[in-house]
């Protein structure tokens, strides 16, 4: 624990910002779910809520006027918290199934974390995914050189993102207060809320992330004017979240991190 002003920790969430160029692994799990109940959804209906514990975004996009009204025609009945815990039910295994088809770890993650820990740094880590979920992701992440000091997942606690619960369990997991020596990175408005609510800063990662919603290889193929258009939207979503700061991807992280701590050393705080 330190007093002193320097920061003490780094808390990563795990899809769209560490692993998961784009955050694609959920995607098409959440279209089928909603499908084998007789509700077809669209993948940037899926998106919206992105961040949120895996049963909350079910609810979340369960509750937008489109998706609630074909489930009234599809089923006679408004959608409900028993609904909810069905398509959980069917979402969990097939999320299990598919997370390790999206394990690669983003570029420059593993050496943008290496230097962090060169600086003394504590690596944390929140995430929406259940332990489930994590479990086949966990060793492949390390394999890469991606193994945090801490995990707090979806469940573990009674609440989660945007509530800043998972964070403050990150703090007691590594031994860091306050919170202003601490920064949460994020690819969500859920995330950036998260650590928002806690008391750090934020960084939003726009152009890996969900907002951008591209593998590597299709960012790689856009044109110049549809990357740019796709990065302006993604960063303005985080923007518009209260991020302190927003980077296309964690390979220009060690930068910002430079930024809060000369911030920090200022006498400012989040």
């Amino acid at each position: 624990m330190d007093g002193s002003g320097n920061l003490q920790a780094v808390v990563f969430d795990w899809a769209g910002t560490i692993v998961d160029h784009g955050s694609l692994a959920p995607m098409g799990v959440f279209v089928e779910a909603f499908r084998r109940f007789g509700v077809d959804i669209e993948v940037a209906e899926a998106r919206a809520p992105m961040g949120m514990a895996k049963w909350d975004h079910i609810k979340a996009v369960g509750a937008q006027p489109r998706i609630a009204a074909a489930w009234l025609a599809a089923h006679g009945r408004d959608f409900g918290d028993e609904d909810v815990d069905r398509i959980y039910e069917v979402f969990v295994p097939l999320n299990v199934a598919v997370v390790t088809d999206h394990a690669e770890l983003i570029p420059g993650a593993a050496e943008t974390v290496r230097r962090l820990r060169g600086r003394g740094l504590k690596i944390g880590s929140t995430t929406g995914y259940t332990r489930e979920i994590m479990a086949p992701l966990l060793p492949l992440a390390a394999a890469q050189g991606f193994a945090p000091d801490n995990l707090v997942c979806a469940g573990d606690l009674p609440q989660g993102r945007p509530t800043p619960a998972m964070m403050y369990r990150s703090f007691l997991d590594l031994e860091v207060w306050p919170a202003s020596t601490c920064v949460k990175v994020d690819d969500t408005p859920a995330g950036i809320g998260e650590g928002l609510a806690a008391g750090c800063w934020t960084v939003g990662v726009a152009v890996t992330g969900n907002a951008f919603g591209l593998s590597l290889a299709e960012t790689q193929a856009l044109a110049p004017a549809d990357f740019a258009a796709r990065r302006a939207a993604a960063r303005s979503e985080l923007t518009r979240a209260g991020a302190h700061h927003v980077i296309d991807g964690v390979a220009e992280l060690l930068p910002v991190i430079d930024a809060i701590e000369g911030r920090l050393r200022r006498g400012e705080r989040p």
